[in-house]
């Protein structure tokens, strides 16, 4: 009755317990029964007083860009609330993943003869010290990039037990988290983006998938792979040109769903067969911002060269544009690289690549406030993210500024780390981590 009782609190109460169900199951066969009360007293305490949430992807568990339980400190600087800060070497905008005590990050690293050592690094999160770093592959880019793009600009995602990381037409790589290297895939198509603008879509992790997009200027494509060997489970081919979006993955009515951004429609796929669920046109050229969404509502925008911004009921099937299916839209100062951040019913964004915050209501596409300059940030790439009732809002000059997450624009505080910022910063705990130009720094009280 015992070891009953632990596997139902394992399985309910807390998914990263349940991964170490074997080697808690081991140690309750070898104990005395005196000891069984307490290695369930162990798990009752890591569930509730440890860490509740990780952060393995980067918009966050959920993907919206918000943690629910994470109270990270709103001042740091110089002096203050910079628990370490480490080196990284490299190349990237790629943004920090956590999970439990390890970070992970990945850069282009240049070797002497114009190559790039494409590598992941994975640090420990109590003293930033590297545990691990695994250099994926080495090779010289079949085209350039943009002057503010870099060869590492897809995130990392993990589980707890595999972290994955892109480097776009270079591979694909799954490591345990420890390090080691458990499959590898580089059998994509080379892509040819827009502009050579250079590559950038993250994966995202759909149960025991692995959901890898690849958009570009050939025979663009979303697949689905098994995330624990990396075959390819379906592979469906899309009518879009370049686009550097992330998957979103939400649940409806039943079925999980893979939620694109594209320049000729937003969609949604049926992630047991990859199959078009729904589509809505109305986007703009090149497509960057990623999809957020809840309670059966999906928001899809994007904001170069035209701007616009979607709610969409997500219960819909076939093409619903001008269908009720379309709660409501926007059709002025849309995000283009930062997406958009959906916390406690409100949805932020930024106009285009500026410092520029609106703030609508989720719900109605009523606007709270609009087009408001933060203070000390004058271009974004990084998305806003959301814990403890604020939201930290990042410029590519490093300034960080919180505002209150509520109706009215609320400054908080300004910070600052000191070097370029494009990785949005990630959360978990009482810890605010953010990658800047060439450091990767842990905030905590």
């Amino acid at each position: 009755m015992d070891i009953i009782i632990v596997f139902t609190f394992i399985t309910v109460r807390s998914n990263q317990l349940a991964l170490r169900f074997n080697s808690l199951m081991s140690m309750i066969q070898s104990a005395p029964f005196s000891r069984v009360l307490v290695i369930l007293a162990c798990a009752l305490y890591g569930c509730e007083t440890g860490q509740a949430k990780n952060w393995g992807h980067w918009r966050g568990d959920g993907g919206n860009g918000v943690s629910n339980d994470a109270t990270p400190p709103t001042n740091w600087g110089p002096q203050q609330n910079i628990k370490w800060k480490t080196q990284i070497p490299g190349r990237g905008s790629s943004s920090p993943v956590v999970w439990d005590d390890r970070v992970f990050v990945t850069s282009a690293v240049p070797t002497s003869n114009s190559a790039f050592e494409f590598t992941v690094f994975c640090f420990d999160r109590n003293t930033g010290q590297q545990k691990w770093k695994k250099v994926a592959t080495v090779g010289q880019p079949h085209e350039g990039t943009h002057s503010t793009n870099g060869f590492a600009s897809a995130s990392p995602c993990t589980d707890g037990e595999h972290v994955y990381a892109q480097f776009g037409s270079r591979g694909l790589y799954c490591y345990t988290s420890d390090g080691q290297l458990v499959w590898s895939r580089s059998d994509f198509p080379q892509m040819t983006m827009r502009g050579t603008f250079g590559e950038g879509s993250s994966p995202t992790i759909a149960g025991d998938l692995l959901i890898v997009p690849c958009d570009h200027e050939g025979q663009s494509a979303l697949y689905a792979l098994n995330k624990l060997t990396g075959k390819t489970v379906w592979e469906t081919k899309r009518d879009e040109p370049s686009c550097w979006a992330t998957p979103f993955v939400m649940e409806s009515d039943g079925k999980t769903q893979i939620i694109m951004n594209g320049q000729t429609f937003a969609r949604a796929y049926d992630a047991e067969n990859g199959k078009e669920l729904w589509r809505c046109g109305g986007q703009t050229q090149r497509p960057v911002a990623c999809a957020v969404g809840a309670e059966g509502v999906v928001y899809v925008g994007s904001g170069f060269r035209g701007s616009f911004l979607g709610a969409f009921r997500t219960s819909e099937r076939g093409d619903i544009e001008s269908t009720d299916a379309v709660l409501w839209s926007v059709n002025r100062d849309t995000p283009d690289i930062a997406s958009p951040l959906l916390s406690q019913g409100r949805l932020y964004y930024h106009k285009g690549k500026t410092g520029m915050l609106t703030c609508l209501d989720a719900e109605t596409g009523t606007p709270h406030y609009t087009t408001t300059r933060v203070p000390g940030i004058k271009s974004t790439y990084a998305s806003p993210v959301a814990a403890g009732g604020h939201v930290f809002v990042t410029g590519r000059s490093g300034t960080t500024v919180v505002l209150k997450d509520g109706n009215k624009f609320e400054v908080v505080a300004n910070n600052t780390v000191g070097e370029p910022v494009d990785a949005t910063p990630a959360i978990d705990g009482s810890e605010l981590f953010i990658r800047g130009e060439n450091h990767l720094f842990c905030i905590s009280k």
